[in-house]
């Protein structure tokens, strides 16, 4: 039982009221799309959402009413409730407010009563609605706010992000939060990085099935890739194509695109998670690169259920890696016996 409460992660989403917290939660929790959250209301006191995340890891989410009311109370009459046991904050800045100074005044508060608290939590500050703000100002911008909070953070530790629900800044943000909560990370990328190169893939990229938050990736090809912020736009695309397809009373389950340079095939990885290989051209036929897919499915399944200290251990232990050699285009293989893992 305190294995499985150990699992429930408690995450504080604290702002101004309007500075866009429960928007941005139901883009990425709720599928909702950016033109819908217009009609979202203000939040009232605390809203509890408890949100499942690759399995085994639940999310236990406080979206935290930002009225002044609510805020004294949280600071008051609520403040070891509110600000105990905490995970994660993450705090959110209208980049536009007019009250900065007592936006901070709030902020500084909040810090020191989770310092109080919950000292280990990690803390991220969401500059939001920078799509607001011109283009060629936005970095400066946002380095100057970084600097003034990172000033009034007490002397703990944050990161700083900008966001918008426009655009795949919004992902890019909470995948990085999400990532450091993940349960067997380590473990789990290993795995990644094996199965990459035994699939002499280019790229790899694991994503959370529901929000499809980039979990992690693996990179092999010697040439950097022009666009630094692929992950977070593909996750933007493909989330808002598998919502056109649930209009359409259609499920979204594979993908398959193959271009003059590369092939790439989004597929379920297990029932948390979906898997995006990138090849290079000729480097393999389809059917070659899902048969690795398939046959990885369940080892990597196995890894998600399995997830105790000791049995990550036994599993690191059994572990083999061979590659098979496959005719045709030199790509490897996954076989079902010589896999990923030895049985």
């Amino acid at each position: 039982m305190e294995e499985r409460k150990g699992r429930k992660k408690k995450v504080l989403l604290m702002g101004k009221s309007g500075s866009g917290k429960s928007s941005m939660r139901s883009i990425v929790f709720s599928n909702y799309v950016a033109k819908d959250t217009r009609r979202l209301g203000a939040t009232i006191d605390v809203e509890h959402s408890h949100v499942r995340f690759l399995g085994n890891l639940t999310l236990n989410l406080w979206d935290c009413g930002g009225q002044d009311a609510f805020m004294e109370n949280y600071l008051a009459t609520q403040r070891d409730h509110v600000f105990r046991n905490v995970e994660v904050l993450i705090y959110v800045f209208d980049v536009e407010s007019r009250e900065f100074e007592r936006d901070l005044i709030t902020y500084s508060s909040c810090i020191e009563a989770l310092r109080d608290n919950s000292s280990n939590a990690r803390i991220f500050c969401l500059i939001h609605k920078m799509d607001l703000v011109q283009t060629e100002l936005r970095e400066r911008l946002f380095n100057e706010r970084r600097d003034v909070l990172e000033s009034r953070s007490l002397g703990l530790s944050i990161t700083c992000f900008q966001t918008s629900i426009w655009d795949e800044t919004l992902y890019k943000a909470w995948a990085g939060i999400v990532y450091t909560l993940i349960p067997n990370l380590p473990q789990l990328e290993t795995h990644l990085h094996r199965f990459a190169s035994i699939a002499d893939a280019e790229e790899v990229i694991l994503f959370e099935r529901t929000t499809f938050l980039v979990i992690s990736h693996v990179t092999r090809s010697s040439i950097p890739n022009p666009f630094p912020d692929r992950f977070e736009k593909i996750s933007n695309i493909v989330k808002q194509f598998k919502q056109s397809c649930s209009k359409m009373a259609s499920n979204f389950t594979a993908f398959e695109l193959r271009a003059a340079g590369f092939s790439a095939f989004i597929d379920v990885l297990t029932p948390n998670t979906y898997i995006l290989v990138v090849m290079p051209a000729g480097a393999a036929e389809s059917a070659t690169t899902l048969m690795n897919i398939a046959v990885a499915r369940k080892h990597f399944e196995k890894l998600e259920r399995d997830s105790s200290v000791r049995g990550v251990e036994k599993l690191e232990r059994d572990s083999s890696v061979k590659g098979v050699e496959t005719g045709g285009g030199g790509a490897g293989g996954v076989g079902e016996k010589d896999g990923i893992y030895g049985n």
